[in-house]
């Protein structure tokens, strides 16, 4: 699995995945970094099999719009600390790797769990 974390995703999350053998990136490590523009940001998931993982309700929109990004993994939680958020991704990804071979798929992230949409 290949995660691209928006500009409001901590290091701390990348690390983590990266720590579970995940392929992880921050969009700071594009070449326009936090400057890269949702679109740009849309292209390169879906062209390199990339999750991308973010607070941005317009990425959401997007995956609904557009059909872009094909994976998106919405964080719908307001404030949440780097270590909560770790931990809601530790507990959740046996669930968000099954859904990795789908070719889209929306995991939203709320308080009272995850809700999956397919499309």
């Amino acid at each position: 699995m290949n995660f691209l974390c928006d500009v409001h995703i901590s290091l701390k999350l990348v690390n983590h995945l990266v720590s579970l053998g995940y392929r992880s990136m921050h969009v700071n490590e594009m070449p326009r970094k936090w400057f890269t523009a949702d679109k740009e940001i849309c292209e390169f998931a879906d062209s390199n099999n990339y999750i991308v993982v973010s607070k941005d309700a317009d990425f959401r929109n997007s995956f609904f719009i557009n059909h872009s990004p094909k994976k998106l993994i919405k964080i719908s939680l307001g404030n949440i600390t780097n270590e909560d958020l770790i931990h809601l991704f530790s507990a959740n990804i046996k669930q968000i790797n099954k859904l990795a071979s789908l070719d889209t798929f929306l995991v939203e992230i709320e308080k009272t769990g995850l809700r999956v949409i397919l499309k």
